[in-house]
């Protein structure tokens, strides 16, 4: 059954990661553009040399757009297919659709909602170089929190048995008050330049979320609609 449900999460999170780059592509590329300019704007400015462009905008915003998402998408959707095994049978009154959209919108909650809140993603032209490693690491920080989080939530609901709503209630506290006791206690990090357009910073950070938001609800569904087929079609065992 393992290997099924494996398969159906790769697919599923292609498919997802397709529709990801597709809305990324619209509506954060123009945020990107802007954001570009005013860096060359400030470098030309201060008679700055620019740095060399490994990788051109072409590829960046084409091809490299496409794969990073389809790679990304195909790692989430393996991962996700291996919490639904291990959740499906264990989770009471829920389908696999059910079940999936339930656990697709735990994982973009976990994975990126309560990070993005903490530590949002910038776009080029905001952050100095040296603090890279710094920030990259409160991030990943912050992620891995969150993460420990809901399967403490989760594992204490699961064993309290106290059914689906008082369940999902308990879960609901002890994740809201893990991760907001760690972001509270992790430091802020504020590098925006001054005089960067506010309606840039706002709009990139809209598609950043959503762009992720489209691959979770789409790998949630896709999964849940093929997994619920295949059960009801070949009922494999569920060892």
């Amino acid at each position: 059954m393992v290997s099924g449900l494996l398969l159906r999460g790769l697919l599923a999170g292609i498919l997802a990661g397709l529709l990801a780059a597709g809305f990324s592509f619209l509506a954060g590329e123009p945020s990107i553009e802007r954001a570009i300019a005013f860096e060359t704007a400030m470098e030309r400015a201060a008679a700055q040399p620019s740095e060399p462009e490994i990788v051109t905008r072409s590829v960046q915003r084409g091809a490299g757009l496409l794969t990073a998402y389809i790679v990304y998408g195909a790692a989430i959707g393996g991962l996700f297919s291996l919490v639904f095994a291990l959740a499906y049978g264990r989770v009471k009154g829920f389908d696999p659709k059910a079940l999936s959209a339930l656990l697709a919108f735990a994982g973009f909650v976990t994975m990126v909602l309560v990070p993005e809140l903490k530590y949002p993603a910038n776009p080029p032209a905001i952050g100095a170089p040296e603090t890279i490693g710094a920030r990259t690491a409160l991030y990943f920080a912050m992620l891995a929190i969150s993460l420990l989080a809901m399967i403490l939530a989760a594992t204490l609901a699961l064993a309290a048995r106290l059914g689906p709503w008082n369940g999902a209630l308990v879960s609901a506290a002890v994740f809201v008050a893990a991760a907001g006791l760690a972001a509270l206690a992790l430091p802020p990090v504020d590098e925006v330049p001054v005089n960067f357009p506010a309606s840039v910073l706002w709009n990139f950070r809209l598609a950043s979320i959503g762009a992720r938001a489209v691959l979770w609800t789409a790998l949630g569904l896709t999964f849940g609609a093929m997994t619920q087929i295949w059960l009801r079609r070949g009922k494999p065992s569920r060892a």
